[in-house]
């Protein structure tokens, strides 16, 4: 760009940062930049991609400084065999529930490593809008939030939240904060019907009542209502789990949960109370025993641990490209499962030595995958709560079984329709034939070939669809991946460094 048109951008992105009414520190932390790059920009001082450019005109909503670029897409030329090592990068769920643990925090808190995807920039848009100070370290691997004494929930960026299911798990800070307030309905991926009940059965024992109407949630405090008996999840829900932790974390008494997920997101979210000063005995267990504070007011940094979906998602990518791939920093604990069923359909790997990660609790190994002749499983597979298979790692088999000898059923009974999702894999050659809205039955081996594909509505069958355009012949054209954005951070370039061939662009005007 010249000069005069990087003065010319400057000003149309001051002029719409103003009309939105942000401070070019709010812009800076929904972009993960600092309030001096801001600043550059919009003195014309700063060189610009056109990914950044389209990056503020969707945070400002602006199309006068969108100048062509609409929704990011992927072209993937296949074949190429992967090999070398990548980092599993920090876990998306971890992230998103201790943005909301924030609330709880009158001091700093640091959160170190934090997953820079779309669905943190969303729940940050909502938190920023509020009023909270969100700052991110030189280097932007670090983001430091201050919760104001008095939030201004009149001011939300609705939209945002309304993008994101995590919203939900403000109701249990906020509890403690206001008697009276609403937030919009929760959205995220399309993955069906999905109840909030079993939050609502954990927030009336602490006397929360939420009413569903006009697209928000009208809740009301009672605070002479506390827990008198232990409360028990009826669907051992992870957010559910993540959501009575908060607010049971200001409940200065004792409150036990039973039937409480243990999975990582929870796990972390737990050593992380603990270290605001909430007493949690359990952790990695179904039975929780929280002792917690009248108030917090600390300065803590904590570095969520490594993202076991992702792990997956890595390893996945190995085997349908029959590379050789070492998976850096994988969480063992949640993916053994999953590997003692690769295991007997024939996956080779091997794994280092554990080690510790950085919050101090979770069991790290690099993962090393060799190609492998795989053969269909005896057994459907199909998810359970932690310890069994991930909800979010099944979709990933699909992949797998599409590469193996024989057929396989996969049974999501979990979501209403994410199943369906998976015959987009036929798409690039895959057999998966749709028994019912929650199995599918995918017979292998397959002949991937390259294709034009619209990104599903939904994070893991997306990505599944990404993965197998590694290994289709041909060129592929992946559209829309917002949806991968929300939860992979830096992929087609963290792939494209171990052998893959991934390009951006932009559709243009």
């Amino acid at each position: 760009m010249t000069d005069t048109s990087l003065d010319r951008i400057g000003t149309l992105i001051r002029d719409a940062r103003k009309h939105r009414g942000l401070t070019q520190t709010q812009l800076a932390t929904v972009l993960g930049t600092s309030q001096s790059a801001i600043h550059r920009i919009e003195a014309g001082n700063q060189n610009l991609s056109l990914d950044m450019v389209s990056r503020i005109a969707d945070a400002l909503d602006s199309p006068l400084i969108s100048v062509g670029a609409g929704p990011m897409h992927l072209r993937v030329t296949g074949g190429a065999t992967l090999s070398g090592s990548i980092d599993v990068r920090s876990s998306k769920n971890a992230a998103v529930a201790l943005l909301c643990a924030s609330l709880l925090n009158q001091g700093k808190t640091t959160i170190r490593g934090i997953a820079k995807i779309e669905e943190v920039n969303r729940i940050l848009e909502v938190l920023t809008s509020i009023g909270v100070e969100a700052t991110w370290s030189p280097d932007r691997q670090d983001l430091t939030l201050v919760r104001p004494a008095r939030l201004d929930l009149a001011s939300m960026d609705v939209e945002a939240a309304r993008r994101t299911r995590s919203i939900l798990m403000f109701l249990g800070p906020l509890l403690h904060l206001m008697n009276e307030f609403e937030l919009p309905y929760a959205g995220g991926c399309d993955l069906g019907a999905r109840t909030i009940e079993p939050h609502l059965q954990v927030f009336r024992q602490f006397g929360l009542s939420v009413v569903p109407t006009d697209g928000y949630y009208h809740c009301k405090v009672d605070p002479t209502v506390v827990p008198t008996r232990a409360i028990v999840l009826t669907q051992r829900s992870d957010t559910g789990t993540e959501n009575a932790l908060l607010a049971a974390a200001l409940f200065p008494g004792e409150t036990v949960l039973r039937n409480a997920s243990p999975n990582y997101m929870v796990q972390d979210l737990c050593v992380f109370l603990t270290h605001l000063g909430v007493e949690i005995d359990g952790i990695g267990t179904t039975t929780l025993r929280i002792r917690g504070v009248e108030t917090i007011n600390r300065d803590v940094e904590y570095a969520p641990s490594e993202d076991p979906i992702e792990a997956m998602s890595l390893l996945t990518a190995a085997v349908v490209t029959e590379s050789e791939l070492t998976i850096r920093r994988a969480p063992i604990e949640f993916l053994e499962i999953e590997l003692s069923i690769l295991t007997e359909m024939g996956l080779k790997y091997d794994l280092s030595h554990e080690y510790v990660a950085e919050n101090g609790h979770t069991r790290l190994v690099d993962l090393t995958v060799h190609p492998s002749e795989l053969k269909a499983p005896i057994d459907s597979i199909q998810p359970m709560p932690f310890p069994g298979l991930n909800i979010d790692n099944l979709p990933f088999f699909a992949v797998i079984a599409a590469t193996a000898q024989g057929s396989t059923i996969i049974h999501d009974w979990v979501y209403d329709n994410r199943a369906i999702y998976l015959t987009d894999l036929n798409k690039l050659g895959a057999q998966v034939k749709l028994l019912d809205p929650h199995r599918v039955e995918v017979t292998g081996p397959t002949k991937w070939r390259g294709a034009e594909v619209i990104c599903p509505p939904a994070l893991r069958p997306a990505m599944c669809v990404l993965l197998t355009m590694l290994a289709a012949r041909g060129e592929s054209l992946l559209r829309n991946v917002y949806v991968i954005n929300r939860g992979y951070e830096d992929l087609a370039n963290r792939l494209n460094a171990v052998g893959a061939n991934i390009q951006i662009y932009y559709d243009t005007h």
